[in-house]
């Protein structure tokens, strides 16, 4: 009885969790380089993070993608 429960709280936690990440995911604004690029920014490659930022102008370290 004790290891359905502990399944059944385990299943419900996961589902809860898999509706809200996507919700989180959407709510944080994407730029690509030409976007950068209009707001007067610079696109450079941050070797610290493995991933490309917009450097000055309006996206001022937003993350491309």
């Amino acid at each position: 009885m004790r290891t359905r429960l502990c399944g059944f709280i385990a299943a419900m936690i996961m589902a809860a969790l898999g509706a809200v990440v996507p919700v989180a995911q959407a709510a944080v604004p994407t730029i690509d380089g030409q976007m950068c690029l209009d707001g007067k920014g610079s696109v450079e490659y941050e070797s610290a993070q493995d991933s490309w930022i917009c450097v000055g102008g309006s996206y001022n370290g937003a993350s491309i993608d």
